[in-house]
Formats: C-alpha cells, structure tokens, sequence
C-alpha cells in the first residue's frame, strides 16, 4: 500500500482528493493537514511514502513546507493546486525548485465533463512518484549557481564546428535543472534553445515566467509558426507537438501523441536531428521512460554534440539512463557542466548559426 498524507487548507477539497486516492486500491490516505505546518507535524508520527500539497494555505504554505521537509526529513511532494493565476504557478514552480517532484492541477468535481481524466492523472502522478527516492540536496543545487564552472574542455576533447541550434528535452524533475542550465548561460550565448519538459497541462506559461526571471535570454511559449532567434528559448506549449523546420523555422502541430506524449521530446530531437544534423546540441535531462533516447542517438550519429544528465544530479534517471545505454549521448553531465559547455558553443561559435529575421 502507497501511504498518502493530504495537504490543503480547504476542508472540501481533502476530502475530494482523500476520496478520489481511495478509489485505487494500492493507495492507503493515511491523514490529511490543513496547513504546511501541520504536515511538518503530522510526518513526525504517520511516515507517509509521498504527500499531496496544495500551495496557497494560511499558517506556513505549501513552497515553505515543502522546502523544510525537503531540508530535513525528505519526501516525494506532488503540487496539488487549483487552476493557478500567475502567483500560484511562481509559487508552485519555487516548490519544484525547493525538491517538489511535479505539479497538477485539483481535480474537477464529481459531475465535471474532466472529472475522470484529472483523477487518473492524479492517481497515476502519485503511484509514479512515490516510488522515487528523494535526498536532501536541493540546497546544493542553488548553491552550484555561484561556484566555479570548469571549462568544456575538462568534459569533452571534441566540439562541433558550427552549432545552429540547441534542443533539450526533460520530464520529472526537469524545470529546477532547465532552471540550473538557462542561469548558467551567458548573456552572450547566440543560439536558440528549443524545450520539450512533459508538465501538466496549464503550467507551461508559469514555467515560462518562472525561467524569464532566473535568466538573461529571452524565455517564451514556442508560437504556432516564427523563425528561431539567437539567444532565444522557446519551451513547447501544452498539447501539441514542436519542431524545426528546413528553414529555422519553428512549428507547432497537432500530430499525434508519441510515446503518448504531445509534446514529445522524440518528436523534436527527431526533427532536429533531419534538419540540422552535426550542427546541432541534444541535451536529455531527469525523466522516466525512454522519451528522446533514440532521437537522440540518431543526433549522434549524424555528428552532433549529444549530452544526457549523469545519475547523481537525476531526479529519475528513466531517460538520461537509457541514452547513456543505447550510446546516444557523447557525455553524461550535471546540470552546471551542462551549461559550461554549451556555453562553450554558443558563444565562440554561436554567431555562425541562424542569423535573426
């Protein structure tokens, strides 16, 4: 049995999520709190293996509980809130960076036309997640921001020649290493960056917003259809697929799931992979399931500089961990080493790739 604690202070709303946690027989909701404070409280004397959290709660909210859980006594946190204005979504995103491992919205009521997807993506989400093991150390990846970043060269004795674009995909426990990756570039780096990150639907905008302020590019919602800037980031919106096209242009479509996914990471890198072969970056984060694995081998092959995220800085080492078994990765990196070398691409060379339209 999964034991869930229930955090919200809603009344309503525990004992809408108790309900629909109870619907699966694997899971056991072993207590429900109103407060932040109260859950630091209640996992003293009921060990829950993952707890729910809603963000906007009186007396400690959901961003400082689960800082100082995760700082003390850690646990998989899932973000349970309601459909989020913008504060929400900032919030909600600073318990990710805080150790949270993913974000959702609450479900509709009983009745509602969504009602039966929110609640087997609820209940999926927290199977998932409980099966992860959560350290204390996101502390040290905040601090990473400030140390010394080592130079490429002490990762790889190659590099591509003319690097165009950069294409990096992510899944659970993503946006605190994007987050990591996008800060540690320089203001100078002139290549557009294209994301795939797997996120719940609505939360894209606030993951948006949320980079914007913790880097020097430019951070925007992919459009339907516009050429890629240099020193652009262009994250995926929610539902459709994206890709780059012939011409630098990027589009978004509505082409099937893969992997059952949409966006899929496989999507873009293969499509990256077509279009720019060599002169191209891939980078596959924290994730579970192969999503972007072989796309990603197929970009080494055609020469690119393909990188996944190494296993100690992994939320969930599902995709990095099955690039680096396929060989679709040149390297395998933390997040900071990440940056140090795309670094070292996208400003000695970066000016060499598409030029702005």
């Amino acid at each position: 049995m999964i034991k869930v604690l229930v955090v919200d202070d809603s009344p309503v709303a525990r004992e809408l999520l108790s309900h629909v946690l109870r619907t699966d027989p694997d899971i056991q909701v072993i207590g429900a709190a109103g407060s932040g404070k109260d859950a630091i409280e209640s996992i003293k004397y009921n060990r829950p293996d993952i707890i729910t959290m809603d963000i906007n709660m009186s007396n400690m909210d959901g961003f400082e509980a689960t800082r100082i859980i995760m700082e003390t006594d850690p646990l998989p946190i899932v973000i349970v809130t309601d459909r989020p204005d913008m504060h929400e979504l900032e919030m909600s995103f600073q318990a990710i960076e805080a150790g949270a491992l993913a974000v959702l919205q609450k479900p509709h009521g009983i009745g509602h036309p969504a009602y039966t997807a929110n609640v087997k993506e609820l209940i999926t989400t927290v199977k998932l997640m409980s099966e992860i093991k959560v350290v204390r150390r996101w502390k040290s990846i905040a601090e990473k921001k400030g140390a010394p970043r080592r130079s490429a060269a002490d990762s790889l004795s190659s590099q591509p020649a003319e690097v165009k674009v950069v294409a990096i995909g992510a899944s659970t426990g993503g946006p605190p290493v994007i987050e990591t990756i996008l800060s540690g570039l320089s203001k100078d780096f002139s290549l557009p960056v294209v994301i795939v990150q797997h996120m719940a639907p609505g939360f894209t905008p606030g993951l948006v917003e949320w980079l914007r302020q913790n880097s020097c590019l430019s951070v925007h919602v992919a459009p339907k259809s516009g050429m890629m800037r240099p020193g652009h980031v262009y994250l995926a919106p929610d539902g459709v697929q994206m890709k780059v096209d012939v011409d630098g242009r990027l589009l978004c479509t509505d082409d099937a799931p893969e992997n059952g996914l949409r966006p899929s990471i496989s999507y873009l890198f293969r499509s990256v992979s077509k279009v720019f072969g060599k002169a191209s970056v891939g980078v596959l984060l924290t994730g579970m399931g192969k999503d972007g694995a072989e796309e990603l081998k197929s970009m080494r092959e055609k020469g690119a500089l393909t990188i996944a995220q190494d296993e100690e800085s992994s939320v969930v080492f599902g995709m990095p961990g099955e690039a680096i078994r396929i060989k679709a990765a040149t390297c395998a990196l933390p997040p900071d080493k990440i940056a140090s070398v795309l670094n070292s691409v996208g400003i000695s060379r970066g000016k060499k790739g598409l030029e702005t339209r």
